[in-house]
């Protein structure tokens, strides 16, 4: 396929992700965004529901049909709520479009843990073995290969970048993964409810979904699958708690665990190197502790890794923009090696700061 132009669709595109997924799609040097869709906005202009895109995109937001999508596009974003993306990733696949869906329909290899984690069973089982995990720094080679890219949740992002190197060298005790995450309140979507309203959400931090959230099985599938091969190897599990935060973007996630032997500091930042050495948007902060102000508006990543000699633990702290890598940006990514193209194009703006 020709790296000039490549026809862009983007269904749920009024949502955040959507939005933003829009705003850098506007900006990639070889996409040409050519539909847009959105039930709520249907018939208005792109600029009017995002003023922050004046002059940038000139579309106006159509219905989500067959036609939309697929009459005019190469290629196609899926930024639709779960449960939702099922019928038109199977479109998609029909007619041979490059499709990345960000929503969990096809994150899951077992529909068997979707349907007990999303509460609907899953339509296209049949398609769940063609999707690939969509994060680039563990499945880059595959992603390249492949038609459906089930893009990753924010999340899961932070918290198996944070923990992959450790996971794959075999360090980790089992059990004692304590994952302790803070979001934004963009993570939540953009459709209003009473915890996100601005005196409910201001100055407070509030866990939620306490060993509960619907994130906890990608989680420990991507992990799972990176530990080396041991005979009887137990399921791989993690205490994950989720926190909402009064900052419009920004994942923080803090990760606790036992190591299954003493590692000094400076050869777990070794193996984060050497594990990373060619991960364009995985930034090792050595000293400096990860922070979302340094990242926002970015694709990157960024992990700290420290010890806490006094009480046995390993420590690990990821930084990222919830709606970027944690969302548009990694998709774009993801389309990118689809596409042929090289991964960080279009996503190489550092954060906005302060």
């Amino acid at each position: 396929m020709s790296h000039k132009e490549i026809r862009v669709a983007i269904a749920g595109a009024s949502g955040y992700a959507g939005a933003e997924l829009v705003r850098l799609a506007a900006l990639h040097p070889h996409f040409e965004l050519v539909a847009v869709t959105s039930e709520k906005s249907a018939g208005t202009p792109v600029a009017k529901v995002f003023p922050s895109l004046a002059g940038l995109v000139s579309l106006t937001f159509q219905s989500l049909t067959p036609e939309a999508l697929l009459e005019n596009a190469d290629a196609v974003f899926l930024a639709l709520p779960h449960t939702k993306s099922m019928e038109p990733v199977a479109n998609c696949m029909k007619v041979g479009r490059a499709v990345v869906d960000l929503s969990a329909d096809f994150r899951l290899r077992d529909s068997s843990v979707y349907q007990r984690w999303y509460q609907t069973p899953h339509t296209h089982a049949d398609l769940l073995p063609h999707a690939v995990y969509g994060l680039p720094e563990l499945h880059r080679d595959h992603i390249a290969k492949a038609k459906l890219v089930a893009s990753p949740g924010c999340y899961p992002t932070a918290a198996i970048l944070q923990l992959a190197p450790l996971c794959a060298r075999g360090l980790i005790e089992p059990h004692t993964v304590v994952i302790d995450a803070k979001s934004g309140i963009s993570g939540a979507g953009r459709s209003p409810a009473l915890p996100y309203h601005f005196p409910e959400a201001h100055e407070s931090l509030e866990p939620y979904k306490i060993g509960q959230h619907r994130h906890i099985p990608e989680i420990e599938q991507e992990l799972q699958a990176l530990l080396p091969s041991q005979p009887n190897h137990a399921p791989f599990s993690v205490a994950f708690t989720p926190h909402l935060v009064p900052m419009n973007r920004g994942i923080l996630s803090t990760a606790y665990c036992r190591l299954t032997r003493a590692t000094a500091l400076p050869e777990l930042r070794t193996l984060y190197e050497t594990f990373y050495k060619d991960a364009r948007f995985v930034r090792l902060t050595g000293d400096i502790v990860p922070n979302p102000r340094y990242i926002k508006g970015s694709n990157y990543c960024d992990i700290g890794i420290y010890v806490d000699q006094r009480a046995g633990w390993v420590v690990t702290v990821a930084a990222l923009d919830n709606l970027v890598k944690g969302a548009a940006g990694q998709a774009i990514q993801a389309m990118n090696l689809m596409l042929g193209l090289p991964e960080e194009t279009g996503l190489t703006a550092p954060a906005a700061y302060p």
